[in-house]
């Protein structure tokens, strides 16, 4: 059996130095907000190449707090992909605003900028590229259009950690970015985990206090704020992880570069290659008329598989009367055919290529 993932397999090699971590925390008996988590801000701001990292509790917060910080009108609208994860929308909601959905590039499955320019109203505050599977969206073309149209880009990075354009890394392009630490993600925590980065004082400070209560200092409430604080343990697990996420993305890469090369072209629809994004494969997807049928004879053949995502966010029973009008035809494409299929940090070559064997005879 070829897992789609392991998550104890994945972790094994940091178990030693998790252990040690777990005690030096354990001794010293501050368990919220103390070093480990101003220190992890620190060095994945510096990663990213952003000026300020903001730990807190989970990935959807991340969202709504950068949302938040950047203090719209009430029921504003954002312009958000079709094809996305639902935490992308459900933080547009509950901070109280209104998810504008644009269709995504057939070819990247990221938004299709070219579409964007007609979905702006006088009502759309800002703009949510969503990089998903790992690789970032056109941001160079996204940025002219929010410049233009004096627009905030709030990126979703949950699924793009080391992500890059022209050697630019996600976190470093909006004016805020989310991202997550979900334990599937390539910098992944053993818990829920999530930071905001920034390169504006202004927005760092107010995503600081709202995660605290809305307080700056103890007892003393500024804003109407909220408990998501990034955990001293998983900030200490995700600074030893950090210090191999290079290592994780460069793993996936030649991984999926056995894809790439062994998938029969025309069989599968593989992901689009470009040299100017480095792609990290949070998600190997390919693409296929028939995506039920194949996930049944990998699973037959001793090979798990996922699909991310199976059912369109305006297609959720939660999404009823919220996204209602908003047709997707091409997200629902997208989302009736993808399989995604192993690819992590535990997967060996050799597996990898007895699964290429195996979907040729498909």
């Amino acid at each position: 059996m070829i897992d789609y993932e392991n998550l104890y397999k994945v972790n094994k090699p940091f178990i030693k130095k998790y252990k040690g971590k777990f005690n030096s925390i354990l001794n010293k008996g501050w368990f919220i907000l103390g070093e480990e988590v101003s220190e992890f801000e620190k060095e994945f701001a510096e990663y990213c190449g952003a000026k300020y990292c903001i730990g807190v509790a989970n990935g959807l917060d991340a969202l709504v707090l950068s949302i938040l910080a950047c203090d719209f009108p009430l029921r504003s609208e954002i312009i958000v992909p079709s094809n996305t994860y639902i935490a992308s929308i459900l933080a547009i909601i509950n901070a109280g605003h209104i998810p504008v959905l644009v269709e995504p590039d057939i070819q990247t499955y990221n938004i299709d900028e070219k579409l964007i320019e007609k979905k702006i109203t006088e009502k759309t505050k800002a703009i949510m590229p969503v990089h998903l599977y790992g690789r970032l969206c056109n941001m160079e073309s996204i940025i002219e259009i929010a410049d233009k149209h004096n627009l905030k880009i709030i990126e979703d990075a949950a699924q793009a950690h080391g992500a890059a354009l022209r050697g630019k890394k996600a976190g470093a392009w909006g004016d805020l970015t989310a991202f997550s630490f979900y334990p599937t993600k390539n910098l992944g925590s053993l818990g829920d985990a999530g930071a905001v980065t920034t390169n504006n004082e202004h927005y760092a400070e107010k995503v600081r206090t709202l995660r605290n209560y809305g307080s700056k200092k103890k007892y003393y409430n500024e804003l109407p704020g909220f408990n998501s604080r990034l955990d001293e343990l998983q900030a200490g697990f995700l600074r030893i992880k950090l210090k191999s996420l290079d290592k994780i993305n460069s793993h996936k890469n030649k991984l999926a570069a056995i894809y790439n090369e062994e998938l029969p072209e025309g069989k599968f629809i593989k992901p689009l290659i470009d040299k100017e994004y480095y792609h990290v494969y949070h998600i190997y997807n390919i693409r296929h008329n028939e995506r039920d049928r194949l996930k049944a004879y990998l699973e037959k053949n001793g090979i798990k598989s996922d699909i991310h995502y199976p059912i369109a966010p305006n297609k959720q029973q939660a999404m009823s009367g919220i996204l209602h009008g908003q047709e997707t035809p091409i997200a629902q494409e997208i989302h009736s055919t993808t399989l995604s299929l192993p690819l992590s940090f535990c997967h060996s070559e050799s597996e990898i290529r007895s699964v290429c064997r195996i979907l040729k005879y498909f």
